[in-house]
């Protein structure tokens, strides 16, 4: 397994997902492709992602069903989500946040933002897991007394 970052690219545009995919070239990244929000539940469980950069209307299961889901779940509560969405009003940002979403980002995509968010995003991740690994360590050190 590599320790390259994993992003997870749901969305069921194939001209989406091959922009983002080509966006994210410069970056030292792994990346996967999930076609619809049940795609994306199965390859959250397989692929394991750090981010997933999530389209909000896709098939059999909407951006916001799967990022309610993710973040409902302690196994996967701690994965990155990025909302992608074509939708700029101000109730699909209020329901992308109560869904719990960690960001969004409006289509057309821009480049810049795009690999500026990544980035911030998967430090952001960095440090919630240095964290927790020093949460568990201080635990145990306690515990052992």
């Amino acid at each position: 397994m590599s320790d390259k970052p994993r992003i997870l690219i749901a969305d069921d545009n194939e001209a989406n997902v091959e922009l983002i995919e080509a966006y994210l070239g410069g970056l030292e990244v792994e990346t996967a492709i999930a076609v619809d929000g049940q795609d994306t539940m199965d390859k959250v469980e397989s692929f394991q992602p750090d981010l997933i950069l999530l389209d909000i209307m896709m098939p059999k299961l909407s951006g916001f069903e799967v990022c309610q889901r993710l973040k409902g779940d302690r196994e996967t509560s701690k994965i990155m989500i990025l909302m992608v969405t074509a939708l700029n009003e101000l109730g699909d940002i209020e329901r992308a946040v109560e869904a719990g979403t960690d960001d969004f980002l409006s289509k057309p995509v821009n480049k810049v933002e795009l690999i500026k968010r990544v980035e911030n995003m998967l430090k952001l991740r960095g440090v919630t897991d240095e964290l927790e690994r020093l949460r568990q360590y201080i635990e145990q050190m306690e515990s052992s007394r």
